[in-house]
């Protein structure tokens, strides 16, 4: 599966690759032909201004008096009760004793070889 969707990501960029080159060559090829003349744009007859009517004066709004607040009333001072000045004893925890029991041996892995076993077909044939 991996394979397939290798050649399928490797056929996909070969694609794309491949397209830019003929669009970079169109390009080119329309850049180094002259231009057709433009045609005349057609003109726009102006419009009419519109005229807005004059917007009515604001109206003097009466001032309105409001009544000043009332003054915060002052609270007690909280008090706190003092710390102790010395720091209870922590009881010290006992862990329980560990089973006597042995723990299982872990089973021994096998070791990689490290050298390459030569095969017949890989060796070049021998000289007379």
């Amino acid at each position: 599966m991996a394979a397939s969707s290798f050649h399928l990501a490797l056929a996909l960029i070969m694609v794309i690759s491949l397209s830019s080159l003929q669009a970079s060559w169109a390009a080119r090829s329309l850049l180094q032909t002259s231009q057709p003349p433009q045609p005349a744009l057609p003109t726009i007859p102006p419009l009419p201004k519109a005229t807005l009517p004059p917007l009515p004066a604001m109206p003097n709004l009466p001032t309105a008096t409001l009544p000043p607040l009332p003054t915060n009333p002052s609270l007690p001072k909280p008090t706190l009760p003092p710390l102790p000045s010395t720091m209870p004893a922590i009881p010290k925890v006992v862990p329980p004793p560990l089973p006597a029991t042995p723990l299982p041996t872990m089973p021994s892995i096998p070791t990689i070889p490290t050298t390459i076993p030569s095969f017949p077909f890989l060796s070049p044939p021998p000289s007379n």
